[in-house]
This record gives C-alpha cells, structure tokens and sequence, in this order.
C-alpha cells in the first residue's frame, strides 16, 4: 500500500510536537528531554502505534547527519580558552579512556552473557564489538544535559566534559569498525594495523578541521552576500562539508567536524550572533530527529530477554569500568581532585552515538547484530534513567555545583551582544521597592558605566531620558560595564531577579 508524502508529514508533524511537549515535561520534573524523545518513538513503533520503521540504512544516515550537526554546534558554542586548563585530562579520557572502557567491559560482558545467555554463542570479539560501541561518552546527552538544566560547575569540569564527549567518538568508531572486521573474517586481531589506522584517521580529522575550519572563516568573512538570512546556511554548509571531505582524505570526520566547529565558533566572522542561533536550533532539532529515529527503529519486546544480562553489563559500565577508566586516566594528574574524578566518571553517559555505532554491526549483517542493538538501546536507556537524572544531585552532593552570579537574560527586549562585546545586558521589573527613593530615573542609584537605554510600558517602547518618570511594572533594559556593582544595586533596590538558567 503506497502511503502518500501528507500522511508521512503529518506523522512526523505530530511525533516531532509530542517530544516537544514530552521535552518541556521532562525539564520539570527533571527526566532528561533525549529519554523522552527515545520513549515517543518507542511507543509509536510496531508495539505502540504501530508506525513500522525496519530501514537501517536511511537510520544510519539520519544518525550520522544529525551526529555531525551535533558535534559542530558544540564545537561552535566551545570557547578555546575554557578549555585550554582541561586539554590534558580531556585528550586522554577522549583516546585512552575509550580503549580502557571498551576492553574492561568487554571482557565482563562476555563473562556476564556467557553465564545469562550461554545459548546465544558469544564470543569474545563480539563482546568486544558490542562494548566497543558503548565506550565513547555521548556527546548529545552530554551537550544537551549540561546546557538545558543550565548546571554551573566548579573547576572546569564542564569544558573537561564537553570536550570529552566531543572528542572521543573517533576512538569507539575505529574500535566498531575494526572490531566488525574481525568479526566477520573470524581472525586474529591485527593490532598494529588497528594501531596505525586510527592515529592516522586522529591525525588527519585534527589537521582537516582545523585547516578546513581557517578556510571556512575566510569565505565567510570574503564573501559578500547581501541576503544576510544567507550566512547561517553558508556555516552549515562548511559543517557537512568538513565532515565529507575527512572522510575522502581517510581521516575521521566525527574529530574533524567538532574541531572544525571549534575554530569556527572562536573566530570572529559576519552574523556570527545569527549562525550561533541557528545551529542551537539545529542541534536541538538534530537530537530530536534522531532519537526518534532510533526510538522507532527498536522493539520493545526484543528487549526483554535481555533484561537481565542488560542490567547488569549496564550498571558495570556505571560503577565499575566507566569509574575505573577514569581513575587510571586521571592518575597523572595529580592536582585533580578526588570528588572531580568521581564525577566525571559518573558522566559517562550513553545517549544517540552508542545506538548509531550498534546500527553498524547491523548495516554490515554482523552475527548477533540484533542481539548488540537491543543490549545497546537498553543500556542507553539506563544509563539516561540512573546517571542523566542524577546529575545535578551528583555535583551537588559532591559539593561542585555552584549558584551562577549571573543577570536575567532580557525577555521582553529581543536583543543580544556578540561574543566580542564584553558590556552584560540585562532587564528590571520596577517594584514598589525600587521607587521609594523617587519615581525617575535618575533617582534609580545606578552604578557608573550602566546605562537603561530603553523601557517597555504597556506593550510599547521608548528611550527614557534622566527625567522619564517610572511606573509600576515597567520593564528597564539595562547595558552594564560593571557587573558585580549593578547585582549589588538590584539586590539593595530589591530588583534582584532569579539568576539565569541559560
């Protein structure tokens, strides 16, 4: 039966509207968004709804799209000086803390599914295979997480983690590859060639994105093009193509496309403000997709005979050879805090990429492939539940979280700075309060170098002079030098607002 292009826009209409409304549940009550969105495809797959979605390929290539836009827009929203203090510890959890977590849980998921699963024949480079695809730390559940719930940490623990999760997919997607080539040919493992294959692809996708990212800053800032809405659609083609031409020059595109981002983002170029805008909207719209994607893509009564080996490989992964990886791998950093170490093990989540990289053994009619897919998407949904809803608990009780000295972003004044300006913008409700003293402005003890440059009062706005007389509940947009003594004259005027989430 044909099923015409409407009622496939209409489904994806309404699957795309319930994750939002899913999401915004989510961020009330604490539930990761990405869980949500995995749990509506789920529900309107073959077991739900019954939407029926077996295309692994046209998976595949909506994962990898909408990876490579992902890793770009973290990259962009990076900034290089946050994480120059953490680039050490950040490379070698990215590389080595990849190949530790890969091999420690392959050898005790092996162990574990040999005892729970002994007639489904594992052998150990399947279970290599299957840990393999779980050893990156996801990067969307990580970008997404950490942003969203709008976690402030102490001591550079959050560029640590991006830049982790941002890097150290390369690693898992070589150790997939290879390890479905052993596989498939039944043969001992060639270590060195394995080796040599992924320092090249590390080596090229680093110097790729970063000379593809210089180019891309000169076109954009070279050419001139009068229809400015233009300019983000320029980035995002330089994204797919950075990502594309890694991977004809043999290097890894998923590295080159997040350091690519990360040039782009810490260079200065035309509607930089706008082309920022549109990749957080595009990131979003990228982890919805996808997740949806996947979330369609399994069956849920595949995954109860694997219930039981599911839970246990998962919750080794989370106290033991996640935590273990990262206390090796943090050893030669001595100034580390033990609490640091602790949490940064505990952000070992898994998300979209584990899934994607499980779609590969599939793509490529790897023996137990669905078995790998099903443990995969299970664990990934445990790892969400246990470590994404816990972890501000987590820096809280570990003493890292911090209340941010931050000023309300302007909501009834739709304007922002670029990165390059450093004035802080931000807006005053006036309050019985703050009028005590005098109902103009210039009775409002504003410190120097701080300017109200406009008020809204009853949906219209204007310019106000020192002379403008103020009312109740107007709105006061306020540009500021001095940060910390405008937070001190609104806490005294007790105009102080919630500090920002964002």
């Amino acid at each position: 039966m044909d099923i015409s292009i409407e009622l496939i826009l209409f489904s994806i209409a309404i699957l795309f509207f319930l994750s939002i409304l899913a999401g915004k549940a989510g961020y009330k009550f604490g539930v990761p968004a990405l869980l949500l969105f995995l749990s509506v495809g789920m529900l309107c797959g073959t077991d739900g709804l019954g939407i029926e979605f077996e295309n692994i390929q046209l998976a595949q290539t909506i994962g990898t799209v909408a990876l490579c836009i992902i890793l770009f827009s973290g990259g962009m929203d990076t900034k290089i000086s946050e994480i120059r203090p953490v680039l050490a510890p950040g490379v070698v959890l990215a590389t080595l803390g990849v190949l530790l977590t890969a091999l420690l849980t392959g050898l005790l998921s092996w162990w574990i599914l040999g005892l729970t699963m002994e007639s489904a024949g594992i052998g150990l480079a399947t279970a290599l295979l299957l840990a393999a695809t779980m050893a990156s730390t996801d990067s969307a559940s990580v970008f997404s997480i950490l942003r969203s719930k709008g976690l402030h940490l102490k001591n550079n623990l959050r560029p640590l983690l991006e830049l982790e999760s941002g890097s150290n997919d390369p690693m898992a997607y070589i150790l997939t590859i290879t390890l479905i080539e052993i596989v498939k040919m039944e043969s001992e493992p060639n270590y060195l060639a394995a080796t040599g294959m992924l320092l090249m692809q590390l080596v090229i996708g680093l110097v790729a994105g970063y000379v593809l990212g210089k180019l891309a800053v000169k076109v954009i800032n070279g050419v001139q093009i009068d229809n400015s809405s233009l300019y983000p659609i320029l980035v995002f083609t330089f994204c797919i193509f950075i990502f594309s031409a890694t991977y004809f020059i043999k290097g890894n595109g998923y590295l080159a496309v997040y350091i690519g981002g990360l040039v782009i983002g810490n260079s200065r170029f035309v509607h930089k403000r706008s082309s920022l805008n549109f990749f957080d909207g595009m990131a979003w719209m990228s982890q919805l997709l996808m997740f949806l994607t996947l979330g369609l893509l399994v069956n849920p009564r595949e995954l109860v005979p694997i219930i039981i080996p599911g839970l246990i490989i998962s919750f080794l992964m989370i106290f033991i050879t996640r935590p273990l990886s990262v206390f090796l791998c943090t050893l030669p950093f001595k100034k580390m805090p033990l609490k640091d170490r602790t949490f940064v093990s505990w952000v070992g989540l898994r998300g979209a990429v584990p899934i994607i990289f499980a779609i590969l053994p599939l793509a490529a009619d790897v023996p137990h492939a669905r078995l790998i897919f099903n443990i995969v998407f299970f664990c990934t949904l445990v790892s969400l539940v246990v470590q994404g809803t816990s972890l501000s608990k987590m820096a809280t009780w570990l003493g890292l979280s911090e209340q941010p000295n931050a000023l309300k972003k302007p909501e009834d004044f739709d304007v922002e700075f670029s990165d390059e300006i450093k004035s802080v913008m931000t807006e005053l409700s006036i309050t019985d309060h703050a009028l005590r003293s005098g109902n103009k402005l210039m009775d409002l003890p504003l410190p120097e170098k701080t300017l109200a440059v406009m008020v809204k009062r009853e949906g219209k706005y204007f310019v106000p002079s020192g002379k403008t007389e103020l009312t109740l509940n107007d709105k006061l947009l306020i540009i500021t030098d001095d940060h910390d003594a405008l937070m001190e004259t609104m806490k005294n005027l007790g105009l102080a607002d919630k500090p920002a989430t964002t």
